[in-house]
């Protein structure tokens, strides 16, 4: 299966120069694939344990790293006000959305507000209407629609405009997405564990971006089609657990759409919901504050005026 490996410059855990095996990786480097036999399904499963390559951990690391400065920041703190961040937060999460390069922070907020406000119409810059595979990558590849620049034009962006972070990251956004984006991934693994430098390029830097990238593009196509509408079956979000779990918490978008100003973009707190989690430790831990949260009452008020029935209590 990893037979590939060694020949894009990846450690050959499996046998020494000599050919004899060599020693196994330590426990934690391992995970273990379940192999039935297709021929008889009554006789016990194989085990089949393979290391994973160090590679593997910090290509996680910046696709949660990257995902934070999409989630928490661009889109929950900058583009929603729905809480405050010390300095020192908002310089790691504009590292993070550096890394994600999706757009910067002004232009990814202005975008979403407008996305907001004109949800599914031609000023939507992602309209869901126009189909999946507009509303997932499509919107990308062609010029905007000039509804959206119009209404973009008009928008008050003075918040966004005051924030010395938010500016600075805009001027050196391109110098920046080079160096965070690409060449960390890269050099970290060759620098520290020897990764050869065509690994750490592929593995914690492409195949990491495109993930994130088609992680957030599927809030606006799949989270847009597919699911329930608890909160309001009048617009066309959806609640998308599977698009929550990729794009760790962006996934309940009905609720998102409902109540865009509440912090969690869920009524359930930290479940499949790893942005709400780190903005709560941040708040633990005094870098942010001020959360903003609807309240059950509202939330049940809701459900029992525009819902689809598919949620009951709230």
């Amino acid at each position: 299966l990893f037979s590939f490996w060694p020949q894009l410059g990846g450690t050959d855990w499996g046998r020494s120069e000599s050919g004899g095996d060599r020693s196994p990786p330590s426990p934690t480097q391992y995970a273990r694939l379940v192999v039935c036999n297709e021929s008889n399904m009554d006789e016990s499963p194989m085990f089949i344990n393979f290391p994973l390559h160090p590679s593997f951990f910090p290509a996680v690391a910046c696709y949660v790293f990257s995902a934070l400065g999409v989630t928490a920041g661009a889109h929950r703190l900058w583009s929603h006000r729905s809480y405050k961040a010390s300095f020192p937060l908002r310089v790691f999460l504009a590292f993070g959305n550096s890394m994600a390069f999706q757009n910067d922070i002004y232009e990814w907020s202005r975008d979403h507000r407008v996305h907001h406000k004109y949800s599914e119409t031609n000023a939507d810059p992602h309209n869901a209407k126009r189909g999946f595979f507009f509303s997932h990558v499509g919107w990308l590849m062609v010029r905007k629609h000039p509804e959206v620049i119009e209404k973009g034009q008009k928008l008050e962006l003075g918040d966004l405009k005051a924030d010395e972070v938010v500016m600075f990251q805009r001027r050196h956004y391109k110098l920046s997405v080079v160096i965070i984006c690409f060449l960390v991934p890269t050099l970290v693994p060759w620098y520290f564990w020897g990764e050869s430098l065509l690994v750490g390029y592929f593995v914690p830097g492409l195949l990491r971006y495109t993930m994130v990238l088609n992680a957030t593009w599927l809030v606006n196509s799949a989270a847009h089609m597919w699911g329930n509408r608890p909160y309001d079956k009048t617009i066309n979000p959806r609640q998308n657990q599977w698009v929550a779990l990729c794009a760790i918490g962006e996934g309940f978008h009905n609720y998102h759409h409902t109540f865009p100003f509440d912090y969690s973009t869920s009524e359930f707190g930290c479940r499949i919901n790893l942005t709400t989690a780190f903005i709560d430790l941040m708040c633990f831990l005094g870098l942010a504050k001020d959360c903003k949260k609807v309240s059950k009452e509202m939330i049940i008020a809701r459900i029992q005026r525009t819902g689809d029935s598919s949620c009951k209590s709230g």
